[in-house]
């Protein structure tokens, strides 16, 4: 099962969610990628991620018009921005689903408030994705 995760910087919730899916089944073949992509994924999504045992140390952010031409089971946006801005496909997608979460790098306040919403963002990814994929 081919499977593409849309974001718009492609570097938080699209990561997390793409390193989850991974780490459910090693044969699905997991791709993310962002409408806008960052230069990097964001480094507090590394450390939430690392803290559930997923290394996203080697994961960068692409853009989603290199996988325009592929065959997808599910293409699957995880914020508003992304999914508003999908680009057409001209290869044949299967299912498109919408699954929206909070930027957790939006949060502002002391370190301990935002890594709380990273974690929180991260718990939420989680569950969901198992909810359709396990």
């Amino acid at each position: 099962m081919r499977v593409l995760i849309l974001c718009t910087g492609n570097s938080c919730r699209s990561q997390m969610a793409h390193g989850f899916l991974q780490s459910f089944n090693r044969d699905l073949e997991v791709h993310s990628a962002g409408t806008k992509p960052a230069e990097r994924v964001n480094p507090k999504a590394i450390e939430v991620m690392n803290e559930v045992g997923i290394d996203l140390s080697n994961h960068n952010p692409k853009s989603v018009e290199i996988y325009l031409n592929d065959e997808w089971d599910y293409v699957i946006t995880v914020c508003g921005g992304a999914n508003e801005s999908c680009p057409n496909f001209i290869g044949k997608v299967g299912k498109r689903l919408h699954i929206g979460f909070d930027d957790p790098s939006d949060a502002t306040g002391t370190d301990e408030f935002v890594m709380k919403e990273f974690r929180r963002v991260r718990d939420e990814i989680q569950e969901k994705f198992k909810e359709i994929f396990l």
